[in-house]
């Protein structure tokens, strides 16, 4: 259980200061005077890092172990976080964003290729990813909170990161403490080519591109819904003002809940069904307008809650459980990609066309063809037999829990 605890606590941890980035960017803009695309430099430095963490060193977890793995770079995050307290130029905090994406990148493949260790059927570690992600979104509306009081109280943001040092600090020491699971990975075992290996794979290839998918219509919600419901004024103002609180409350309450549901209804009935029901969403709000998109956009976060951790947990379990890590950091290498790249498609989409509107028809289609896959994949189940076959090699033993 407290192995469990461990992992839940170091997505809530992180999710913290990566979900704070949307009010740490008009302090900087203020402080030292930078442009949009300057200070959303501190967006992409983060996403950067992971993403090349994630590419360039997710098998690490498989070579060496996944308590080294965790506790290295639980100890880069903490290390570039107290840094924060100390720094007063941009171009500082800049590279300590990227350094903590890196970290993050790290420490996440291995909670991830933990969560196998931890699991005992391809079943379970869908149900334990929904779980852990819903910390993650527990995570990500406490940090904005904790941020709204720092600034309320005229303290600095960077306090925040201390904060998160901190909470790193005791997660190091029972990451240090706690027993592991054995590992279907003897440290120093696997081929250096195991993010090779784990991109020839077509299950975690094609799971990868729909994570791309569902994270660029995400990605439209947290960066863009905003914009888009500055033109509203209806009589529920109040909804527009909180519409991103909702949308991630939302979304981390149906993560909690898909835990449980996941246990009980097939994995693709539950994407294709959640995947039909965003399309909705999003189609009503564009062809409706605002005065349908501040309902049905915050709303949308119930049928997204599902749809990363269990897509992410399907790939990664289509993978041998001494690939995790590797495959993991695949995933989140597109995942990076995507927050990246969907967000600044969007908004070139919308200057060009002169209304913030044309990037949520962008949306709606990156939608569309997540659903059609996620349809063709509940049709057809071609990972059915792969994660049978696995079930019967990789989970069918007992998992001893990690105790103190």
């Amino acid at each position: 259980m407290v192995i469990k605890t461990l992992t839940y606590l170091m997505f809530a941890m992180f999710a913290m200061t990566t979900d704070s980035v949307g009010i740490i960017i008009p302090e900087v803009i203020k402080t030292f005077r930078l442009t949009l695309t300057a200070a959303g430099t501190f967006q992409y430095a983060t996403m950067a890092g992971i993403a090349i963490a994630g590419l360039g060193l997710g098998s690490l977890a498989d070579r060496f172990g996944r308590r080294p793995t965790i506790i290295g770079g639980l100890s880069l995050f903490a290390a570039a976080s107290y840094l924060f307290a100390v720094g007063d130029s941009f171009l500082f905090f800049a590279v300590l964003m990227a350094l903590s994406g890196i970290a993050i990148g790290v420490f996440k493949t291995g909670a991830l290729a933990l969560i196998g260790d931890l699991s005992a059927s391809t079943k379970q570690h869908t149900s334990m990813m929904n779980t852990v992600e819903g910390f993650f979104g527990v995570g990500s509306i406490v940090g904005p909170a904790i941020l709204a009081y720092l600034l309320g109280n005229g303290v600095s943001w960077k306090w925040l990161y201390v904060i998160a040092g901190t909470m790193c600090v005791l997660l190091i020491v029972t990451a240090a403490l706690v027993r592991y699971p054995e590992s279907a990975t003897s440290p120093g075992t696997v081929r250096q080519s195991g993010t090779l290996d784990a991109m020839r794979n077509p299950y975690v290839l094609v799971f990868s591109i729909g994570v791309f998918l569902y994270v660029a219509v995400e990605a439209s919600i947290y960066v863009w819904m905003p914009t888009l419901l500055t033109t509203y004024h209806g009589s529920t103002a109040w909804l527009a003002t909180y519409a991103i609180s909702v949308f991630f409350v939302l979304r981390a309450a149906g993560r909690f809940l898909g835990a449980w549901v996941l246990t009980r209804l097939p994995w693709h009935a539950a994407l294709a069904v959640m995947s039909g029901c965003i399309v909705l969403c999003f189609a009503v709000s564009v062809v409706k307008g605002v005065d349908w998109a501040v309902y049905l956009l915050p709303a949308s976060g119930l049928f997204m809650s599902v749809m990363y951790p269990t897509m992410n947990s399907k790939g990664i379990s289509c993978a041998p459980k001494s690939e995790h890590g590797a495959a993991a950091g695949v995933i989140l290498f597109f995942t990076c990609v995507s927050a990246v790249v969907a967000p600044l498609a969007m908004g070139a989409v919308s200057d060009a066309m002169g209304q913030i509107a044309y990037g949520f028809w962008l949306a709606t289609g990156f939608a569309g063809l997540l659903f059609v896959g996620l349809l063709f994949n509940w049709a057809v189940d071609p990972t059915r037999h792969v994660l049978e076959q696995l079930d019967l090699t990789d989970y069918g033993q007992d998992t001893q829990l990690g105790r103190v």
